[in-house]
C-alpha cells in the first residue's frame, strides 16, 4: 500500500521539474532581476493584497481604491514580462486545481454517493 505521504512528495517532485514550474521560475526571475519590473510588480501585489484584506474583513472598497487597481492593472498587463509571469502562473494554477480535483476526487465520490442512497 503506497503511502499517501510519499505520493504528495512525488507530486511536489514532479511540480517543481514540470514545464510549468520551469516557466513560471524563468519568468519570476526576469520580473524580479529587473529593478523597474520588481517595483511594479510589487506594486500591483501590494494593492491585490490590500483590497483582499478590505474584502476580507467587510470593508467597503471605494470608487478611488477600484480605479487605482485597474491602472495598476493595466500598467502591469503592458509590461512584457509581467505579463508573461501572469500568464505562466495562471497555467500553474490551472493544472494544480487539476491535480486538486483528482486526489480529492475520493471524498466527492464518498460523500457524493452517500446522498445518493439516503434518497
Amino acid at each position: 500500500m503506497p503511502n499517501m505521504y510519499d505520493s504528495a512528495y512525488d507530486l511536489e517532485k514532479a511540480i517543481r521539474e514540470s514545464d510549468e514550474f520551469q516557466d513560471l521560475k524563468n519568468a519570476y526571475d526576469a520580473v524580479m532581476n529587473d529593478e523597474s519590473a520588481r517595483q511594479m510588480f510589487n506594486n500591483f501585489r501590494d494593492t491585490q493584497m490590500a483590497l483582499q484584506e478590505k474584502q476580507m474583513q467587510g470593508q467597503e472598497i471605494s470608487e478611488e481604491e477600484v480605479e487605482k487597481a485597474r491602472q495598476v492593472v493595466e500598467l502591469v498587463q503592458q509590461h512584457q514580462d509581467i505579463s508573461k509571469l501572469m500568464e505562466t502562473e495562471q497555467r500553474l494554477n490551472v493544472a494544480i486545481n487539476d491535480i486538486s480535483r483528482i486526489i480529492t476526487k475520493p471524498l466527492e465520490e464518498l460523500y457524493g454517493n452517500g446522498e445518493e442512497t439516503n434518497e
